[in-house]
């Protein structure tokens, strides 16, 4: 047993019932967390970032979150201080610490800060972070039920050819502007295109369109998030042809369903867009039977990570 995994042996922090950090080698409650204002993290914006959700006691795909966390630390030429498997222990330990069984968990790596005056990233140290709250949704139980209302953007994802997507990072400022005008609309999310049209993500998740019974989700732009390769998953075993493929704007109302991926729900509707409705506007019946298959199949151990707790 390492150093992190020992730790995540310890007594549960004292008032951690919102949550648990762990930063610069250190656990406590997370309404105590801090990092240096001059981390290129929060100075820049230099970060890569992975999220683990836990539910019902147990990690959901917790090694292909973290082989894609290292992937993006190698992708934006930043070196973890923590090996796999320590970055594993220490996730597992700030759940067991928070004492949370449904969880939204965050592995943060930050370029860190260069000498005073210097501006070489070469010269940086990154710090690793990660955070245990409760687990996250992107919408309420009401609005899960009936769809998102979501509006297309006319602001453009940041192109691949500058920010790949597949390392994950927090450059959301495209989206969060997306995400401003499209509740000046009256929205609830958007979905924002590139630059020639084409449908590309979300704030924190991929998008589907069903048409004629073929589920398709846009193939560039995009981050391949891990609930989206589940619902690729779940397709195949239901005999369900699921592509990638490019999908304009303007062609998006006319799908018979819509519905996102993400950490932070699962499989969730959208049965309004651009002010017209989706189909009839309820959630269509392919959207609700992989909702209902991703949740069955999750607490029934699927991919899962029990964490011990005792």
């Amino acid at each position: 047993m390492n150093e992190y995994a020992k730790l995540a042996d310890a007594t549960t922090i004292e008032s951690a019932e919102a949550g648990v950090y762990f930063i610069g080698g250190e656990f406590g409650p997370i309404a105590e967390a801090r990092i240096s204002i001059l981390d290129w993290g929060f100075l820049r914006n230099d970060t890569c970032y992975d999220t683990v959700t836990a539910w019902k006691g147990a990690f959901f795909r917790l090694d292909d979150h973290i082989e894609r966390f290292m992937k993006s630390a190698a992708g934006l030429r930043m070196t973890c201080p923590y090996s796999p498997a320590e970055v594993r222990d220490i996730l597992t330990a700030v759940v067991r610490r928070s004492g949370i069984r449904d969880a939204y968990v965050q592995a943060i790596l930050t370029r860190g800060r260069p000498p005073l005056g210097s501006r070489d990233p070469r010269l940086a140290k990154p710090r690793f972070h990660a955070y245990a709250i409760p687990y996250v949704w992107i919408a309420t139980p009401e609005v899960r039920q009936r769809g998102l209302n979501m509006v297309i953007s006319d602001i453009p994802r940041i192109p691949p050819e500058s920010v790949n997507p597949n390392f994950k990072n927090f450059s959301w400022l495209d989206m969060d502007r997306a995400l401003m005008e499209a509740y000046d609309k009256g929205g609830e999310t958007v979905v924002l295109v590139d630059f020639d049209g084409n449908i590309t993500e979300g704030p924190g998740f991929n998008i589907f369109f069903v048409e004629g019974g073929i589920v398709t989700t846009p193939d560039r732009g995009v981050l391949e998030g891990i609930t989206r390769r589940t619902v690729f998953e779940l397709c195949a075993e239901t005999n369900v042809d699921c592509r990638m493929g490019t999908i304009a704007a303007s062609a998006a109302p006319e799908a018979d369903e819509i519905f996102i991926s993400s950490s932070a729900g699962g499989v969730m509707p959208v049965t309004i867009i651009d002010g017209k409705l989706v189909a009839d506007g309820a959630p269509g019946p392919l959207t609700r039977r992989l909702t209902m298959r991703y949740w069955q199949k999750r607490e029934a151990g699927w991919y899962a990570t029990p964490i011990d707790y005792d």
